[in-house]
């Protein structure tokens, strides 16, 4: 698979450690009880003419108190990728060629509770074939005296090698370091309030060696802004939860989601929730429109080759788009200690619906398809 689709993966081990952006650290006593929950999903993408990847990927969660003051908690996961290779652009030529792939990864994070403060260290690692990345981090917590305000900080790095299938001279390296800060508010008995600013500094190779021409800056900076309320209804039994994030980086992306979960409540032992996501993005400052010529090959713009410039790319993830994202999960309580959900979402994403802005032209649309069941049992 590519390399910026494989960071992209690291990204999110890395803020999942952290919780970056995520559920602040609890300022509370150690869980009273653990939990062991496995979980597994199925992806499939596709372009019009062209079932792209597939992953299946079963995981494993683990969270166990020790004692008062201390819990420890972990997972791991096993991706089996496999499909046609990824287009880089709309055009397609005769042949596709078939990949497989398999990534390991996993984490592990201390916690330690105080009385109004909370103190965890992460360490996580994934693995595949011609990508590693190693990240640790550190977050804290701290509420204020009524409980009803906490606010939460986190540190996080990582160290990332990456190489290519095709290439075998390629031995690069990246390096990101990720910043957080954040509140979250009890407004009122019904209502939750969280902001969280991230900043995230990454230096190195980010070019991806799976596409051609594809050359990008070896500096990335990111900021990012995520505003969570949630809202629980008395007469429906219900929570909407709602939340809006706003991200720019210094490849000139500016990047709009908006997201609503309405958490519904049925007996004492389903709950339904439906979600939608609505997704918009500018194009990178170094993205081009390629025009494929099945007789030449790759699309280099006109005048690339006597007249290169410093930096290029036809990746689609780059370029301007719109996306939407809808959902449906369903959770069952089995009985006090067991739990099973099941989880359903269908990712569409075209040109034409950039808000704000002109899509990049040229674009079929790109969908995907997300099933997730699993199974936790409390201990």
């Amino acid at each position: 698979m590519a390399a910026t689709e494989r960071s992209d993966r690291a990204g999110a081990i890395i803020a999942a450690a952290l919780a970056l952006p995520g559920v602040c650290a609890h300022a509370e006593n150690a869980p009273e009880h653990g939990v062991v929950a496995v979980k597994y999903l199925h992806y499939q993408d596709s372009q019009p003419g062209l079932q792209r990847i597939r992953v299946e990927a079963p995981s494993l969660y683990v969270l166990a108190p020790l004692g008062s003051r201390w819990s420890v908690e972990g997972s791991a996961v096993y991706d089996s990728v496999s499909g046609a290779t990824p287009r880089y652009h709309t055009a397609i030529s005769g042949a596709t060629p078939h990949m497989t792939e398999e990534r390991k990864a996993g984490d592990v994070k201390v916690t330690r509770y105080n009385e109004r403060s909370s103190f965890g260290v992460g360490v996580s690692h994934s693995s595949e074939r011609d990508y590693k990345s190693t990240a640790g981090s550190f977050e804290a917590g701290f509420t204020s005296d009524d409980g009803n305000r906490t606010w939460n900080f986190g540190l996080g790095y990582a160290s990332d090698t990456i190489g290519s299938t095709n290439d075998a001279t390629l031995h690069e390296s990246r390096r990101t370091a990720e910043a957080q800060v954040g509140v979250t508010q009890a407004w009122s008995a019904n209502d939750l309030f969280q902001l969280n600013l991230t900043y995230v500094g990454g230096r190195g190779y980010f070019s991806d060696p799976y596409k051609e021409p594809d050359i990008r800056p070896r500096k990335r900076d990111e900021a990012i802004v995520l505003v969570r309320w949630n809202h629980y209804f008395d007469g429906a039994g219900a929570t909407l939860r709602s939340a809006y994030r706003f991200y720019r980086d210094s490849f000139r992306i500016n990047a709009h989601t908006l997201g609503a979960e309405w958490v519904q409540q049925v007996g004492s032992m389903v709950t339904v929730t439906p979600s939608v996501r609505l997704y918009t993005q500018s194009a990178a400052s170094f993205y081009f429109d390629p025009v494929y010529d099945p007789d030449v090959g790759a699309p280099y713009p006109p005048g690339y080759f006597t007249n290169p410039p410093q930096y290029i790319s036809p990746d689609q993830r780059l370029s301007a788009f719109g996306a939407v994202t809808v959902g449906l999960k369903l959770g069952v309580q089995i009985t006090p200690d067991w739990t099973t959900d099941l989880k359903a979402e269908h990712y569409e994403q075209r040109g034409s619906w950039r808000v704000g802005g002109t899509g990049s032209p040229g674009l079929d649309p790109f969908r995907a398809t997300f099933v997730q069941v699993g199974v936790a049992k409390r201990f």
